[in-house]
């Protein structure tokens, strides 16, 4: 994390900042908005109030309030009016940005109208903007309202634009710089809460700009190279292990799923050593398909059309690793990324075929497209074998979870009721939504296998519970582990908040780094 300069400002970006994305600083500054220079002034209205939010009271206050009920404002949520002040404030522009209504006042409402007011402001070619405080509600301190404008700002500005030619090149995004204000006695808190907002949100977008890179660019090589340099650069210890490797492991499942692709598979193994005894040991396990066809059990065209968010899982997971050394865990923290294609090439494998994974449990593969589950077996079996403290995986694993919590919703699920309740407070805390589902026992049979130890799908109805069901085969029952279904939020195909554009959201970052924090 950047630290505090003496003048009460801190930086958010610098080296941690994504590869593909421009910087964008944010800051916390001691002052009254109304006095900054600002192209673009943010504050806040509620839903069926009279006034305004983050503004003094006096003629300024009087004279915005009456511009905002002439144009007939209604203050949704993620809601904006851009107001062009003709010199009645020292900032060039306002935008008041929609809260909702008070009794729904949450976290999330702050995102979505930082998020909203930071994309108006980039497309209305302002370069600075100047965020005033949101309005306070019982539990949530400034720090947290801060962090929470921090996270619309940076996350709501992000674009991978490295691919526009002509024209579309030279749309890039206006803003360069950020800032909020606030009361002198309320800096130090504020500038804790731009200092891990900014951090956070480097690394989700870095998460974004690897998945929403094409499966031409991200083969599995490639992003073991990218893993091995980002981690020498962070202090974190990087081993590639290559498909001669995964041999020796025995992992015969994640090998089966490569074997249709001419790109060899590649199992990327990240380490963040604390400074000290560790006070726990956690491996974070990620899905890597850098592409996902289907296998032999081919996809329809459109399901192909955005597979290259078949990565999600692992990247977040390398993504959360980057961010260790600085976030000063003091547990011990291995990430696993399991990455291959899934291709239906002449060696790719058959529904029917028997796959023996490194603990030595065999999988009867019935649908080539249920291939993730496969490389997680594997994962799974060698971090058991690794013995950590908790195991806690992440994937875009089934499309029945979208069904049951659409696209906003990962699914939890967890044999240790401790270890959930800690993961869906971490992504209460970041705005990452979570929800528990169960493990339901009777649902086993449907993995019974009449020639191998276990099949790799089972019924159609509570496929995402026997999905689940199916990794907790091979991690042992005394180990608290979590599996995160994270098929929906991944990647949206439509707009669905203020702050995610449609493509990659890098899922799960947040979470996982609120999570290591409390280790801190």
């Amino acid at each position: 994390m950047t630290p505090a300069s003496r003048s009460g400002r801190v930086e958010g970006g610098g080296d941690s900042l994504p590869p593909y994305t421009r910087t964008l600083s944010f800051s916390a500054v001691a002052g009254a908005a109304t006095s900054a220079r600002a192209e673009a002034l943010v504050v806040y209205a509620l839903q069926g109030a009279k006034g305004v939010e983050g503004v003094e009271s006096g003629k300024l206050r009087a004279s915005l309030e009456a511009l905002v009920r002439s144009e007939g404002f209604r203050a949704k949520r993620g809601t904006t009016l851009l107001l062009h002040t003709a010199g009645l404030f020292p900032a060039k522009r306002v935008l008041i940005a929609g809260l909702g209504r008070r009794e729904d006042l949450d976290l999330d409402a702050i995102r979505a109208a930082a998020g909203a007011a930071a994309r108006r402001a980039d497309q209305s070619s302002a370069s600075s903007i100047t965020f005033a405080p949101p309005p306070e509600f019982p539990g949530a301190p400034t720090r947290e309202r801060v962090r929470a404008v921090v996270d619309g700002c940076l996350l709501g500005v992000y674009r991978l634009r490295k691919y526009f030619t002509g024209e579309k090149a030279q749309e890039d995004g206006s803003l360069r710089e950020a800032e909020i204000r606030v009361p002198a006695r309320e800096l130090e808190a504020a500038l804790e809460g731009v200092r891990e907002a900014s951090a956070f949100c480097a690394s989700t977008n870095l998460a974004r700009d690897l998945v929403n890179e094409p499966a031409i660019v991200i083969t599995p090589v490639r992003i073991a190279a990218i893993a091995s340099s980002l981690a020498k650069k962070a202090g974190i210890e990087c081993h590639v292990h290559d498909e001669k490797q995964l041999e020796k492991l025995g992992m015969g499942a994640f090998l089966g799923v490569s074997r249709g692709s001419h790109q060899p598979p590649r199992l990327i193994h990240l380490i963040h050593r604390p400074r000290g005894k560790p006070i726990r040991k956690v491996a974070l396990i990620g899905k890597g398909i850098t592409f996902d066809s289907g296998g032999l059990s081919l996809k329809t065209s459109s399901g192909m059309e955005t597979m290259k968010l078949d990565k999600a899982g692992a990247v977040a997971v390398l993504a959360t690793m980057l961010a260790l050394p600085a976030l000063k865990t003091r547990a011990e923290v291995h990430g696993f990324m399991g990455m291959t294609e899934n291709m239906p090439g002449g060696a790719a494998i058959k529904p029917g075929d028997v796959l023996r994974t490194t603990g030595g449990k065999t999988i009867e593969v019935l649908n080539t497209d249920a291939e993730g589950r496969l490389v997680l077996a594997d994962l799974l079996a060698h971090a058991e074998s690794l013995k950590f403290d908790e195991v806690i995986d992440l994937a875009t694993l089934t499309g029945a979870c979208m069904v049951a919590l659409g696209p906003l919703a990962g699914g939890l699920f967890s044999n240790d009721d401790a270890l959930a309740s800690r993961l869906l407070k971490a992504s209460e805390a970041s705005g990452e939504k979570l929800w528990r589902l169960p493990l339901y026992e009777e649902y086993t049979d449907q993995l019974q296998s009449e020639i191998a130890d276990v099949r790799n799908t089972a019924d159609r109805y509570g496929s995402a519970i026997t999905a689940a069901l199916f990794l907790r085969e091979f991690i042992g029952p005394k180990t608290p582990w979590a599996h995160l279904d994270i098929a929906g939020p991944a990647f949206l195909e439509t707009a669905a908040h203020p702050y995610m554009r449609r493509g990659a959201t890098g899922m799960g970052v947040r979470t996982l780094l609120e999570y290591l924090s409390t280790y801190s």
